[in-house]
């Protein structure tokens, strides 16, 4: 039933409406756990509560200590292809630092980090309170001040999940450019886990191969949603090397984002 009305809200233009009125329910109803964390963690630079919101979850334990454990697992990812020294690391996508902010601790090794988003308010909140680390602002279009084959290590959480097929492949040229030669790119995408969320026009067509795309509100946010079909994602990756597909086990509570990771 959920995601009939969800496509209900979409298609009359109330869907970023209603996310926000959800936000402030999930606000409430977490104070009193956010408030406790600020009291033993008070040490720890939190974003304002919105843009937590709109990158994961309105709690400050999720964002802050979930943060740290996403950010060791994409090392291990990371370290099976590849030697985490004397790199420069990309977070396309970076939100309000979620996962970037704990990786100078967790990598070091004379690595540079760089975050980058199209979210002006993240990027003036990251700027201004986590030094050491390079942050820029960008648009939805596919451009990046950085020059060819710069990074060596690129990776995107949940970002595609939030572009037009359209910008899908702008987006990995643009990627790819700045990725050196032999450089890794990791993308996570919502892939069969996410099948359940579908009407029945949409599964179709994504059974088919086919990218399904939900737009109707403002393209990034986290209201607009695609869903990734195998086909439509080795179409994309045409020019890199995939080198690990992984589909993780959803369980009661979880249902998680398949992981593709690819060479130039």
């Amino acid at each position: 039933m959920k995601k009939y009305i969800s496509t209900l809200l979409r298609k009359l233009r109330l869907l970023y409406f209603g996310d926000k009125i959800r936000f402030y329910y999930y606000q409430l109803k977490n104070k009193q756990n956010n408030n406790d964390f600020v009291k033993k963690h008070p040490d720890v630079k939190l974003p304002p509560d919105y843009l937590i919101y709109e990158s994961f979850q309105m709690s400050y334990q999720n964002y802050y200590e979930n943060g740290y454990t996403n950010a060791n697992e994409l090392v291990q990812l990371l370290k099976k292809h590849t030697e985490l020294k004397n790199k420069k690391i990309l977070d396309w996508g970076c939100g309000p630092a979620r996962i970037i902010r704990h990786l100078p601790k967790i990598i070091n090794n004379n690595c540079q980090f760089y975050g980058t988003d199209y979210n002006k308010k993240s990027i003036h909140w990251c700027t201004n309170n986590l030094p050491g680390i390079h942050f820029n602002h960008n648009t939805l279009q596919a451009q990046l001040p950085y020059n060819d084959n710069f990074f060596d290590i690129i990776y995107g959480l949940s970002v595609l999940t939030h572009l037009s097929e359209k910008m899908h492949y702008e987006w990995i040229n643009e990627l790819t450019r700045i990725l050196k030669p032999g450089g890794i790119i990791l993308l996570t995408t919502q892939g069969k886990n996410f099948t359940r969320l579908l009407i029945e026009s949409e599964l179709k067509k994504y059974q088919k191969g086919e990218i399904v795309v939900r737009g109707n509100v403002k393209e990034g946010h986290r209201t607009f949603s695609a869903f990734h079909p195998t086909e439509f994602m080795k179409h994309l990756f045409t020019n890199l090397n995939i080198v690990e597909h992984i589909v993780r086990k959803p369980t009661k509570n979880w249902f998680p984002q398949d992981i593709w990771i690819a060479k130039k």
